[in-house]
């Protein structure tokens, strides 16, 4: 992997990617997605891990997509490119995602961290779509995804001004989690990461799933999908476990089976 570093966490079940693009502030060219989605379709299929944090290091999370690798695309090239596709493959994620967010998170490096389940994000974080500065607009998930995590009037705001907000108002707005200091964005993930993967495997998977079903079913629909996920974890061997082990004050031992 040229564009990313990995670090697995075996004992942890937690894989580590963090984007090392720093000569370019870690923008994101197709390449560079590629790595990340070839990596997480790993991991969906490597019982070892159960939780991924994704982030850019200390210094910046991503400041945008790669402009010299947009540039030269006509409508026909925007069309056929392969990047929405390498998109879709991101959000097919089906375990946990956690990004970790110091500095920058623009334009599709903000559209990134908006895939990830949950934002971690440091003092220094600041997020932003800021595309049309450059007479064009969000292309993955930006207006969508925005609009969804912290509603209409801030979404227009930041989409249409190309103004940025910083880690607390996008706690406030609901954009991120959680704010820390900047130096314990990475750490404050990866112990949430550790957390979360000592949970039932399925039972995460699941939950996901329902939790992702709001933003895109009606109320009754989505108490339908989150009903039928709630009934089929009482067929799995873990469900027995938890249960077991709430009973005889002892942790449980999750195998996802």
């Amino acid at each position: 992997m040229e564009n990313i570093k990995i670090e697995e966490h075996v004992d942890d079940r937690v894989m580590v990617i963090t984007i090392d693009r720093p000569k370019v502030r870690n923008a994101l060219n197709n390449e560079s997605l590629n790595e990340i989605a070839e990596t997480l379709e790993a991991v969906a299929a490597d019982d070892r891990f159960r939780a991924v944090v994704v982030t850019g290091g200390p210094d910046v999370f991503a400041a945008g997509a790669d402009l010299n690798e947009m540039a030269s695309l006509d409508t026909v090239g925007i069309l056929n490119d392969q990047r929405q596709y390498i998109w879709r493959r991101i959000a097919a994620f089906p375990k946990p995602l956690i990004a970790a967010v110091n500095g920058y998170a623009l334009g599709g490096g903000c559209e990134l961290a908006m895939h990830a389940d949950i934002i971690i994000a440091g003092d220094s974080a600041q997020f932003g779509q800021p595309e049309i500065n450059l007479g064009i607009m969000p292309g993955a998930g930006g207006t969508q995804r925005l609009t969804r995590a912290v509603g209409k009037s801030l979404a227009m705001k930041l989409i249409l001004s190309g103004l940025f907000i910083k880690a607390e108002e996008a706690v406030a707005s609901g954009l991120a989690a959680e704010q820390c200091p900047a130096d314990e964005t990475i750490e404050r993930a990866i112990k949430l990461a550790r957390r979360i993967a000592t949970k039932a495997p399925i039972a995460l998977a699941l939950a996901k799933q329902a939790v992702l079903k709001a933003h895109e079913l009606s109320l009754t629909d989505g108490l339908d999908a989150e009903r039928k996920a709630f009934t089929i974890l009482a067929a799995t061997q873990d469900r027995q476990e938890g249960i077991a082990a709430f009973l005889e004050k002892r942790d449980p031992e999750f195998k996802g089976r």
